[in-house]
């Protein structure tokens, strides 16, 4: 890493000063090129608060609760393709961001978290606001550091953000302990890091690239399965290239939505346990999967041992212990997606260049044809009131392909990633791999100050909503004009339609009580944003439906959110019932689609 602060001194001062341990640890997130901390101070992190107030490089945004901070610096992240930084202190607040750390984790976002602990000679005794957060996070991050030696902070810091953004990204946890921040060092950035047990595989080996070419040529029903990956490499374009120039039809995880266009023709949509029909059939029937990116995750696959049964499988991904973890790869590739889709189009070239002459063209179009057989849908309640897929259809219809949206977990996140098109990378951000309920908002938070000119749409659930709303304080005083949909259905909604569809319509402890009835709306989610600062708006029915949402349009200098009173019996279709066959997917209730299985015959 070079140096990247901006000092009044000369470079030479700057970096041999004389300083406290907490001024060297704001010196070198300066270094690191950090411009925004989401965080909140406390006793063991007291010390760095102090040197932070001085800093001009470094925006800190004042959360109300650490495990906000872990998801703004995640949204950040994302949105920003930089390392999101968040702080906390000691004890509860560390551990506050131990569900953040978890979630940057599963879905390989790139963040740093710096907590202060107890001064050195106290580890171990129980001490007011101890805990072992290094320990507690060692599962749950890519690396965790301890620092008790003040002249160590430069280096680990810098090493905390190489391991981070490198390789498969994912988390850094840094806990500093309050007397190395009190003692004295003399900064000192490093010139270059050096972790020799820690060297990504970037450049995939040719010879695999080469054998995935010519089993992709020698295929008749490939399916291009992109994960998320591929957004994380910034391999859009090559895919696209890939894509165009095979004919092969692509399939996009939740993780991965945005990384080649829904409007492309090739597109098959979302595949697993909520796919499109086409997309799950496109993966039954294949004889052979191009993963890029992706983990074959049990929401993809459902049960494993029927997933993709006559596919053989070319896996690429940057972290080889992704690669036959869950499915044993027949062309295995380590590498970098964008490098990998780069390689493999070259070696694809000297493939036709030889004559190879593949034919595609009958599995696409019957792929096509599927596709269209079988789109996505709803239905409009006959007596005005709002379905929430309406909803989330005309707000993506009123944002545009420009909009950055940002979804909680649920019912909502389903049908978000359904029917908002997707048009380029990163343009959707969601909790995937752990299903945080309480992501979104303080993700969108991350994202708008990350991208301040741009449309920020949450679209969040009343049950996620409640989890972390406390953000919205955050975003009125900091000036981070968000947009909240709360698809209210006064329901924990996944959950209840689990409970309809397996427990007999057996309501166990779902109804949150915050729109069907009217008398009853515990809280006011209007009133709510009202108090915190913002505009909150409330939309019943589906006449009064466009003017709601361009008005929450028309507000571009507080954070606007909106009550979408909508039927709480609306369910999430198709799906795939947990531990059964992707072969089993519903599209309604009760009702499977007649997969038509005459393209397997010899003329294809």
């Amino acid at each position: 890493m070079t140096f990247q602060g901006r000092p009044e001194a000369s470079e030479e001062e700057y970096m041999s000063e004389q300083m406290s341990g907490a001024k060297s640890l704001i010196r070198a997130l300066e270094c690191a090129g950090v411009d925004t901390v989401f965080g909140i101070p406390g006793g063991a992190i007291l010390p760095a608060y102090d040197p932070l107030f001085d800093s001009t490089q470094i925006r800190h945004i004042l959360v109300r609760h650490e495990q906000g901070a872990g998801h703004a610096a995640q949204g950040y992240a994302v949105a920003s393709g930089k390392v999101g930084v968040c702080m906390a202190t000691s004890g509860p607040g560390a551990t506050n961001l131990v569900t953040p750390l978890a979630d940057a984790n599963m879905d390989s976002v790139p963040i740093v978290a710096i907590t202060g602990q107890v001064s050195s000679g106290a580890i171990g005794t129980d001490a007011f606001q101890e805990a072992d957060i290094r320990g507690i996070t060692m599962p749950i991050s890519k690396h965790s550091y301890l620092v008790t030696d003040p002249d160590q902070i430069p280096r680990v810091i810098a090493e905390a953000f190489h391991i981070a953004s490198t390789g498969r990204p994912g988390p850094v946890l840094v806990d500093v302990a309050k007397d190395a921040m009190q003692a004295m060092t003399t900064f000192e950035w490093p010139a270059e890091v050096s972790l020799p047990g820690y060297r990504p595989n970037i450049h995939p080996h040719g010879k695999q690239v080469r054998e995935a070419a010519r089993m992709i040529a020698a295929s008749v029903r490939p399916v291009l399965y992109v994960g998320g990956g591929v957004i994380k490499a910034r391999a859009s374009q090559e895919l696209k290239i890939l894509a165009e120039m095979t004919g092969i039809p692509v399939v996009t995880t939740l993780m991965a939505r945005g990384a080649f266009p829904d409007s492309h023709e090739l597109h098959l949509g979302m595949p697993g346990m909520h796919g499109t029909v086409a997309a799950v059939g496109a993966l039954q029937r294949s004889d052979l999967l191009i993963c890029l990116g992706a983990r074959f995750d049990d929401r993809v696959t459902g049960r494993l041992d029927t997933f993709a049964p006559e596919a053989k499988v070319i896996h690429a991904d940057i972290d080889p212990a992704e690669i036959s973890k869950n499915r044993t790869a027949d062309v295995p590739i380590v590498g970098d997606c964008r490098e990998v889709i780069a390689d493999l189009i070259v070696a694809l070239q000297t493939e036709l260049d030889g004559g190879a002459s593949p034919a595609f063209s009958a599995w696409r179009t019957h792929m096509q044809s599927v596709a269209k057989r079988f789109p996505l849908g709803y239905e409009v309640p006959e007596d005005g009131s709002l379905a929430p897929q309406q909803v989330i259809e005309r707000i993506g219809k009123f944002a545009g392909p420009d909009a950055t949206y940002v979804a909680g977990v649920g019912q909502h996140q389903m049908w978000a990633s359904h029917f908002i098109g997707y048009e380029r990378p990163t343009s959707w951000i969601n909790s995937g791999g752990l299903g945080t309920m309480g992501f979104g908002v303080p993700a969108a938070m991350g994202a708008q100050v990350a991208r301040p000119g741009e449309t920020i749409w949450a679209i969040d659930g009343d049950g996620c909503f409640q989890m972390t709303n406390q953000e919205l304080a955050t975003c009125a005083l900091e000036g981070i004009p968000i947009k909240v949909a709360v698809i209210n259905n006064s329901s924990l909604g996944m959950v209840r339609q689990w409970q309809t569809l397996f427990y007999d319509g057996r309501y166990s402890n779902t109804d949150l009580h915050t729109g069907a009835d009217k008398a009853v709306r515990i809280p006011d989610f209007v009133k709510l944003a009202e108090a915190y600062g913002c505009v909150g708006l409330r939309c019943e029915r589906a006449e009064d439906l466009n003017g709601v949402i361009e008005k929450a349009m028309s507000i571009t200098d507080v954070p606007v959110v909106v009550d979408f009173v909508v039927n709480p019996d609306a369910m999430v279709w198709p799906m795939v019932a947990v531990g059964t066959s992707n072969d089993d997917i519903q599209v309604a209730r009760d009702m499977a689609p007649d997969w038509d299985d005459d393209y397997l015959g010899a003329e294809l």
